[in-house]
């Protein structure tokens, strides 16, 4: 698990799940370089460890993204290692959805992983050694009520891991999804005020309501989710390619 050479590029690394996974590959001896729209936010992440460097990016927007990785490349070298995770959880019953929000959701969710992991791939030669990972969630395994986009957006990104894992079989690279439940992080914060907020409930219930949809009835830590996707990144791994790896306290599919 000595990742020391080689270069990490964590979408939504400033927070929850990709600073997680950002820390953990920087321990290992990765350099990462942590991608999102909050510079500050970046900026004050980066000083908590010498290998983690920062890269204000959009992944919703193709410009800022293949730019933005093509910079990074230059800086510390090609990405052997891309964890696509920035993503958006907004729930919305879908007679009240709009079309807006239905590609707003897809521009992150499902493009923002499409535009990730195609200008990473560019950055290295068809037969170095790659793991390309991005976290999906059991919404993309089966579907969650009143999340009908949300949902659409996470199957997708499983579709497009198979997809990539079959063209590219046979090479050193790596396609896999990890599929967490109901993570401890600042989305599941702010689903929990919306839901008391909208049912009068207490923030304590609705947390635990979320809880719930876990099938071991308890909020995941991002170190759980960390783990797994550092254990794709190892040798150990070498020979799981297209996979979705649930992450919920019991099966979900």
């Amino acid at each position: 698990m000595d990742h020391t050479g080689h270069h990490a590029v964590v979408t939504g690394g400033g927070t929850g799940i990709g600073l997680g996974i950002a820390l953990g590959l920087a321990d290992l001896g990765a350099h990462v370089t942590i991608t999102g729209r909050d510079k500050d936010r970046l900026a004050a992440v980066a000083s908590q460890h010498p290998r983690l460097h920062p890269l204000q990016m959009d992944v919703a927007h193709e410009t800022s993204v293949r730019d933005g990785i093509q910079q990074a490349s230059e800086l510390r070298g090609p990405v052997a290692i891309c964890v696509a995770n920035a993503g958006i959880a907004e729930p919305a019953a879908f007679r009240h959805e709009t079309l807006a929000h239905w590609r707003a959701t897809m521009a992150t969710n499902l493009d923002g992983v499409f535009l990730t992991f195609q200008a990473a791939l560019a950055t290295l030669d068809r037969d170095a050694w790659g793991r390309m990972i991005a976290i999906s969630s059991i919404a993309g395994l089966r579907g969650l009520k009143g999340a009908s986009t949300y949902t659409a957006s996470k199957h997708g990104v499983i579709g497009l891991v198979r997809a990539l894992s079959e063209e590219y079989l046979g090479s050193q690279t790596t396609f896999n999804a990890v599929c967490p439940g109901y993570v401890d992080t600042a989305i599941v914060e702010r689903n929990a005020a919306q839901i008391s907020e909208s049912s009068g409930m207490s923030a304590a219930d609705a947390r635990g309501l979320l809880a719930r949809g876990n099938r071991h009835k308890r909020l995941l830590d991002t170190d759980e989710v960390t783990a797994t996707a550092l254990w794709l990144c190892s040798s150990a791994a070498r020979s799981v390619n297209g996979q979705a790896i649930q992450i919920a306290g019991g099966q979900v599919s």
